[in-house]
């Protein structure tokens, strides 16, 4: 697996796409995708966005995290950083951000590299060993 994180509108996909060679056509949406596309793809972007459509009400974020450990570990999965900033007053923001959190925690330990982008520019937090 590999991840890239960052903020928003960071260049994050583009990035991936260049440094990963990957197609337009191998990509999900997080934010539209099925629960299940998620197993089976080769990139996600917007996984935060997967993140609050299936956790927790359908899936855990123990049984994602194992699910895609398992299933597709091969994975490049793209995700907004959303626990920046100020912390929201509602309950379930606050949970959903805990979640991301958690769950992006978790792969990033599996992960062979995390890479975070920002303006554009990736800095490597997790190389890839050789």
């Amino acid at each position: 697996m590999k991840m890239i994180i960052g903020g928003a509108y960071q260049g994050k996909t583009a990035y991936a796409e260049q440094k990963y060679r990957i197609a337009s056509a191998d990509w999900i949406d997080g934010a539209t995708c099925s629960m299940e596309e998620i197993y089976s793809c080769t990139a996600i972007r917007n996984f935060h966005s997967y993140i609050r459509r299936y956790i927790p009400d359908r899936l855990s974020p123990e049984d994602l995290c194992a699910g895609l450990i398992e299933r597709n570990p091969e994975l490049i999965l793209v995700s907004d950083e959303v626990g920046c900033g100020l912390v929201p007053m509602d309950l379930g923001d606050r949970r959903y951000r805990e979640y991301v959190g958690q769950i992006c925690t978790k792969l990033a330990a599996f992960s062979e590299e995390v890479v975070r982008v920002n303006c554009g520019i990736g800095t490597v937090l997790k190389p890839t060993l050789v």
